[in-house]
């Protein structure tokens, strides 16, 4: 009860404070009710980001560092990973604390939440395997042993496969999540790193980082269908909001690569945007086609592209090293952190837009402000409330 009374009394005293001075310059601006829970990898903590008053309101402490974050909205829980000790830390979003640490492995690596079930992937290096959580309660449902070291996982969003790239061994693994088994190896053209599968499950984009270019699978069969070369090396993906187009970022050239995946995958365009550009998120939905925030870590910008036009609408400057993107539901707020300067750059989306229309030539973002949120902040996931 006296939890809940310092929430509520800290909310209030933000809004009447700081939330105050954001409606006097930015009188249009509202807040998203909910939070930003972010991973502070070297300070061993989840910052809780209250985004009604955009302040921290609660550091989270965790055992380990935390490297990624991801929550299930509509169930009142959030969950970080430590890689080094292999740890899964469950937290409640209602009251801002941590209820369960589960360890599944001595290190693991990342891990990813399945759509429309209460299961969380982990991927693990030792030893090497995958370790499937059920999440009511947070407990091992299964384990499957892996062929060699993982670089990387994805889940259908059927939620009936797994895919898992192993980047030495040149390969990867299907997993059959009904059966719980994996299918004999694929080889691969090159060194995989990222996998993803496409909005319909069926086919699966493997970064080739080696050969620089994007080798396409057909998921039921497990064949091969295409390579595509790129201008740059695949490090970074990022999917349209309705999985239409695919944007890769990487070393090699000052651009985004834009691919059309379905039907016959193409590469449709390469645009100049930023300086090495890196992580990237798109906003918008079928009533307004959105934008493609790209994180410029070198310069401390975000480069804003019209996702229709493919044109530079707007760079803003956002702080020291950016390395993460995220949009809020409500499709209002990118929010960017930024490594070094420990702290989380938040974007107002329709000022984008009025700058756009306004065809100012400086072609400055909108920045909304500037949120310290901890040491080297790396992953968020937003939780409604």
């Amino acid at each position: 009860m006296g939890q809940s009374k310092y929430m509520l009394t800290r909310r209030t005293f933000l809004a009447g404070g700081l939330g105050a001075m954001v409606a006097c310059s930015h009188r249009k601006a509202k807040g998203f009710s909910g939070y930003a829970f972010i991973a502070n990898q070297e300070g061993g903590a989840v910052a809780a980001v209250d985004l009604e008053v955009f302040a921290v309101a609660r550091h989270i402490r965790v055992d380990g560092a935390p490297t990624a974050v991801v929550a299930r909205p509509h169930h009142g829980h959030a969950y970080a990973l430590t890689p080094a000790n292999g740890s899964i830390h469950e937290i409640r979003t209602g009251n801002l604390t941590l209820s369960r640490k589960l360890q599944v492995a001595r290190s693991a690596i990342l891990m990813r939440l399945a759509p429309d079930s209460p299961t969380l992937y982990v991927l693990c290096s030792d030893p090497k395997q995958l370790v499937a959580l059920s999440l009511d309660p947070m407990t091992i449902e299964w384990t499957l042993p892996l062929a060699d070291q993982p670089a990387d996982l994805d889940v259908s969003p059927d939620g009936t496969t797994l895919a898992i790239s192993y980047g030495a061994r040149r390969a990867i693994s299907f997993v059959d999540v009904p059966r719980r088994r994996a299918f004999p190896l694929v080889e691969a053209p090159g060194q995989i790193g990222l996998v993803r599968f496409q909005s319909d499950s069926q086919k699966l984009i493997a970064a080739n980082v080696s050969e620089r270019m994007l080798s396409v699978y057909h998921v039921p069969t497990r064949r091969l269908m295409v390579n595509l070369p790129l201008a740059v090396s695949p490090d970074h993906l990022c999917f349209k909001p309705d999985g239409g187009e695919l944007f890769v970022t990487g070393q090699g050239m000052d651009a985004v690569v834009v691919v059309e995946p379905f039907y016959t995958p193409q590469v449709a365009k390469t645009v100049l945007a930023g300086h090495n550009p890196g992580a990237m998120a798109a906003s918008g939905s079928s009533d307004s086609p959105g934008y493609l925030f790209v994180a410029n870590p070198k310069s401390g910008d975000v480069s804003i592209l019209d996702i229709v036009t493919k044109n530079v609408v707007a760079v803003t400057p956002v702080g020291t090293e950016p390395s993460y993107i995220t949009i809020t539901p409500d499709d209002q707020y990118a929010l960017v952190l930024n490594q070094v300067s420990g702290d989380m750059a938040v974007i107002r989306i329709p000022n984008v837009t009025r700058t756009v229309n306004e065809q100012r030539r400086s072609k400055k973002g909108a920045l909304f402000m500037l949120i310290p949120v901890g040491s080297k902040p790396v992953s968020a996931a937003i939780v409604g409330i």
